[in-house]
């Protein structure tokens, strides 16, 4: 990979320098849009994290475990 990017290197020093600008704002931009799907994807987990961790810590509260081991309680005839 890295020959593949020192040879794009040597061939965009050969072009005019108004053709690098252009390669240069096309990479940029490439290079936003692949910054903004990751940031994208970290909020989506961020916001899965922080559902699944609320959803771990009403099933933990004392009144929801007492609620649970009543109802298994009474579903095996204790």
């Amino acid at each position: 990979m890295l020959n593949r990017l020192r040879g794009r290197r040597r061939r965009s020093l050969d072009q005019p320098p108004a053709d690098r600008v252009e390669g240069l704002e096309r990479r940029v931009a490439d290079l936003e849009r692949m910054l903004e799907a990751l940031q994208d994807a970290v909020h989506r987990e961020w916001v899965r994290h922080e559902a699944k961790t609320a959803q771990l810590e009403r099933k933990t509260q004392a009144s929801e475990i007492a609620r649970a081991l009543n109802e298994d309680a009474r579903r095996r005839g204790i």
